[in-house]
């Protein structure tokens, strides 16, 4: 009798231990299928490509297409040939400079686009021609007259060393430096005052560009730039089309380039 329920107790036991053995397994199994979950399974290569891109990079992706889009219409149907000024058209990100309602239009080459306080943004092609001709290097200091929406100042700091810019709307001298700061810009200078007097602490000049147009060429910036120095600006009367002149300085005297027509807004100011 005992050896008979000797062997039950075995027998039991036994069924017991094995049953334990395979709730283990089970428990294995479970925490296996589970475990890359939990602790951060690693992507491979295929599967880290066919992910989709965040918004914001698969938008800066898109906005980085436009750039290079930009930048071959201006080399071969605007004619720019300085290599900087291509580089410098394909760096700057024109979308953060153009309101939301325009970010469609921001890489359009061949029209400006309203800023705001009766001002615009530039047409790319403007942007190129003017900046081309100053004819910029390393080393240069350059003075802008009319900030706006600060997008001339940064294709000006791409290649020179200094900027200084000067902008007389209040708002537009405050949201230029701001935007200019933010985009990492630390070779420009801005100011808020009537840009006809140039900005004089600074001066003199290697070249100076002029981004809204008087009814003639101030005196006070023919005074600021350096000899053999280069001033590109449009002239003529308010509302109505406008020239384009490049002015340099021989012998402490402007020599005048008639470059082509323009349609700017108007120089604001006191003058």
């Amino acid at each position: 009798m005992r050896i008979r329920r000797g062997r039950v107790f075995i027998v039991i036991s036994a069924f017991i231990a094995f049953a334990v053995f395979l709730l283990f397994l089970w428990a294995v199994r479970v925490w296996m299928i589970q475990a890359p979950e939990e602790v951060g399974e690693v992507a491979s290569p295929t599967e880290l490509a066919a992910a989709p891109l965040p918004s914001s990079v698969a938008q800066e992706d898109e906005y980085a297409e436009e750039r290079g889009r930009l930048v071959s219409i201006l080399k071969d149907f605007r004619d720019i040939r300085d290599s900087e000024v291509l580089r410098a058209m394909g760096a700057v990100p024109r979308h953060e400079f153009v309101p939301a309602e325009y970010l469609d239009q921001a890489y359009d080459s061949d029209h400006p686009l309203p800023i705001g306080h009766g001002q615009t943004i530039s047409a790319a092609d403007i942007v190129a021609v003017m900046t081309e001709l100053l004819e910029l290097e390393r080393g240069h200091k350059v003075l802008e007259i009319g900030t706006g929406s600060g997008y001339q100042a940064a294709i000006l700091a791409e290649i020179a060393d200094e900027v200084y810019t000067v902008e007389i709307i209040p708002e537009l001298a405050v949201s230029g430096r701001e935007r200019l700061e933010r985009l990492g810009y630390e070779n420009i200078r801005t100011l808020h005052a009537d840009g006809y007097y140039g900005w004089e602490e600074h001066a003199p000049y290697d070249r100076i560009i002029v981004t809204a147009a008087p009814d003639h060429v101030p005196q006070p910036l023919i005074r600021q730039l350096k000899e053999d120095g280069r001033l590109v600006i449009p002239v003529g009367p308010p509302g109505w089309y406008q020239t384009l002149w490049l002015v340099t300085k021989e012998g402490g005297e402007p020599q005048f380039h008639n470059i082509m027509g323009v349609a700017f807004v108007p120089l604001t100011g006191e003058h």
